[in-house]
């Protein structure tokens, strides 16, 4: 399992690895590409804004490396065909660089003061996105709720208090109780505020997916999770799920699967403690 962020937030920093940047400069010249600002940096990816020479198309210059996170990215985008996503105008499939459409870094969805309004757009979003049945060869969420299963009893047992190993246990038996159906669906699976840009085509734009194959109610964490300390995450959940039509029980066990995904990797990075924020969702849903 990868581990996905909710704070991915696009920024301008100086601390970009030098064989991105390296990457980055020889596919200037490669795709006839002139850069036109300052470089920005993802939590695991450096983007330049460009204008390609040829046609004067001003676009985005995308340099990561390929890992299991990454490696689905092009292949979802030409699925999805730049509906409610950004388009993926070129790629080179052996390094993952990718030149995508311009869109407004400066106006991404976490700007809009209130935080059921951006909840509302990304269930939106979610809606038109999660539409499109997966390609063949997208990683599958079936997959990953067995390896979480499978992690389940060390976990709980690497847990000092009490109250938090029922708690894991109890997220463990909610996504025992969807798995049998884990659904066919391009999935974004991190679609938090941060990754939907402002646009000129459209409002919002989705960007950065982390994609599989499965069923949307395992996308509604992001948007529970981010701004958290707005709270409202009740009226959130109610929200994308009556937005989304989706099944309330199925979206609960599915979140709940998300917290379990969540704390596990907590678990395993060492802490002995359940991430506050995990924990409290946790308690609302299965109240």
């Amino acid at each position: 399992m990868g581990r996905l962020t909710h704070v991915a937030r696009i920024r301008r920093v100086s601390d970009i690895p030098d064989g991105l940047m390296e990457r980055g400069k020889d596919f200037l010249g490669r795709w006839g590409l002139r850069q036109e600002g300052p470089p920005m940096r993802g939590r695991v990816s450096v983007v330049l804004p460009v204008v390609r020479e040829a046609d004067g198309v001003r676009a985005a210059l995308k340099v990561q490396d390929v890992d299991d996170e990454t490696v689905g990215e092009p292949l979802a985008l030409r699925t999805w065909g730049g509906d409610a996503v950004v388009r993926l105008l070129d790629e080179d499939p052996e390094t993952g660089t990718m030149l995508l459409e311009r869109l407004d870094e400066g106006r991404p969805l976490a700007s809009v003061p209130d935080v059921l309004e951006a909840t509302q757009v990304v269930a939106e979003l979610l809606v038109r996105i999660n539409a499109v049945a997966a390609p063949t060869g997208m990683r599958r969420l079936a997959d990953i709720a067995e390896a979480m299963l499978e992690s389940v009893p060390q976990a709980a047992d690497s847990l000092a208090d009490g109250g938090e190993r029922r708690l894991l246990k109890d997220c463990a038996a909610a996504l025992r109780e969807v798995r049998g159906e884990p659904g066919d669906r391009l999935l974004h699976w991190d679609l938090h505020f941060d990754n939907v840009l402002g646009a000129e085509r459209e409002p919002w734009l989705v960007i950065d997916p982390k994609p599989l194959a499965g069923d949307p109610c395992f996308e509604l964490m992001p948007a529970l999770w981010n701004r958290f300390d707005e709270g409202r995450v009740k009226e959130r959940f109610d929200l994308m799920t009556e937005v989304m039509g989706v099944d309330r029980e199925r979206a609960r066990g599915w979140t709940l699967g998300r917290v379990l995904q969540n704390s596990l990797w907590a678990v395993e990075g060492g802490s002995g403690r359940l991430p506050a924020e995990m924990a409290e969702i946790a308690r609302l849903l299965l109240a």
